[in-house]
């Protein structure tokens, strides 16, 4: 059993990917050929934002984000403290400060009363607040209703990191949309996923959009040999773009499979450990299915015993990274109680009911 099944998806696309892949190596346009403005404009479409700019990964789309809204060394940006590193990661490689917030224990995302609260001790540590980054964890979008709310009123700009969140929405909204600039990855276990690593970011301003055009690439201007300032190498090659293109033609599909066994699970393992919790009005692209069991690595031994692999996201919060150490946040419990009992379990549109089910009745 596979723990996210690309050889099945593959093998349910293999006449379209083929042929869209050969096209692109025939064509010799291996870098920005039109296969990368097509994608862009149907992912555009496809999220309902007015600009879609492609990049090489999902780090580097949070990176020409803040970058994009000139944020820099002596700012400091709220992240979530459950998530993946990359999130904090590229707020502190441009030498911005990562404040670490805890998060709800029901939806994994970003706590707004714990989001307030961190922003007064940064206010009263003498740092400036600039931005916040919420993060659509496991596939489920964030409380932008309130963090939008919130944003501003204390006027910084929303970044919403939907690396994991692509497909999600909020009463028909969806997920890359919600901030002033949305991000997301295609790492090949992502929710929409490449053949190799890819990113792209989502505005509706302008400048904004013209920004990361130009810091992408260098941070060319009109002529690619004048650079008005400094950017990123970080463009999304045209074989992933193509590959793209195939699996968003089968993307809604894809969504209703996954949300089709996420319901299964929920049915079968009612009872037996925590679940997700997905309100009415929200859909989750379900990249992971995550639960929550008090001896995790007993039942994780217990999984693999059986062949069914599962994964920890995440055994370590971003304040309890050797990275971060010297930074002395304050602490965050949710976050710390959640890595310890969080499980995912196999999550991917292409698994059967039996699979479904031998995975359930391994839950005890």
């Amino acid at each position: 059993m596979q723990f996210r099944d690309l050889h099945r998806q593959y093998e349910a696309m293999k006449a379209e990917m083929d042929e869209a892949m050969l096209n692109v190596v025939a064509s010799g346009a291996y870098i920005m050929g039109p296969q990368v403005d097509e994608l862009e404009q149907q992912l555009a479409d496809y999220v309902g934002a007015k600009h879609c700019i492609s990049c090489a990964n999902g780090t580097d789309a949070l990176r020409l984000a803040l970058m994009a809204l000139g944020l820099g060394s002596g700012d400091a940006v709220f992240v979530p403290d459950f998530t993946f590193f990359a999130t904090a990661e590229a707020v502190a490689s441009l030498g911005i400060r990562p404040v670490f917030v805890d998060v709800d224990s029901d939806t994994y995302n970003m706590d707004v009363t714990d989001l307030d609260r961190k922003w007064q001790q940064t206010c009263a540590a003498g740092h400036a607040p600039a931005a916040v980054i919420a993060v659509d964890l496991f596939g489920r979008p964030a409380d932008y209703d309130r963090l939008a709310d919130f944003c501003n009123k204390k006027r910084v700009p929303l970044i919403e990191d939907g690396a994991q969140g692509f497909g999600g929405s909020i009463g028909g909204r969806r997920a890359c949309s919600f901030g002033h600039i949305g991000t997301t990855s295609f790492f090949p276990a992502k929710p929409l996923g490449c053949y190799g690593d890819g990113g792209a970011l989502f505005t509706d301003d302008d400048y904004i959009a013209d920004m990361l055009r130009s810091l992408r690439v260098h941070g060319k201007g009109r002529d690619k040999y004048d650079n008005v300032r400094l950017g990123l190498n970080s463009r999304l090659d045209t074989l992933q773009a193509a590959v793209l293109q195939v699996k968003l033609r089968h993307f809604d599909s894809e969504l209703q499979a996954v949300n089709r066994v996420a319901a299964k699970y929920n049915q079968l393992l009612q009872g037996k450990v925590q679940l997700p919790k997905i309100p009415d009005g929200v859909v989750s692209s379900w990249a992971q299915y995550t639960i929550q069991v008090e001896k995790r690595d007993e039942m994780q031994a217990r999984l693999k015993a059986a062949g069914i692999p599962s994964m920890v996201y995440y055994p370590r919060t971003m304040s309890r990274q050797t990275a971060f150490s010297h930074l002395g946040q304050h602490p965050c419990p949710v976050a710390d109680a959640l890595s310890h009992t969080v499980l995912s379990l196999p999550m991917h549109p292409y698994m059967t009911d039996e699979e479904i089910e031998f995975v359930a009745s391994s839950i005890c």
